[in-house]
C-alpha cells in the first residue's frame, strides 16, 4: 500500500491538482483522500478506477504492478 500512496501523490502533483480538488473529483471528503496519500486507507476497486481515470494512468501503474503509466 505504501507504493500506491507514493504514486498517487506524485501523479497528482505532476498534474498540479490540490488534494481537496482531487477529493472533489472522486466524490469523497478531503480527509478520506488524505488518508489514501498517507497510506492509512486504500480505495475499493471503483475508487481505484476513478483515481486512475482522473490521473490518466492505469490501475496497474497506480498500484505498482507496472512501470508504465498507461
Amino acid at each position: 500500500m505504501e507504493l500506491f500512496s507514493v504514486i498517487l501523490r506524485e501523479e497528482r502533483l505532476k498534474l498540479g491538482i490540490k488534494q481537496k480538488d482531487m477529493a472533489g473529483l472522486l466524490s469523497i471528503t478531503p480527509r478520506a483522500y488524505q488518508y489514501y496519500e498517507e497510506g492509512k486507507r486504500f480505495p475499493d476497486f471503483h475508487g481505484l478506477l476513478k483515481i486512475a481515470d482522473c490521473l490518466h494512468i492505469s490501475i496497474d501503474y497506480l498500484v505498482g504492478r507496472k512501470d508504465e503509466r498507461a
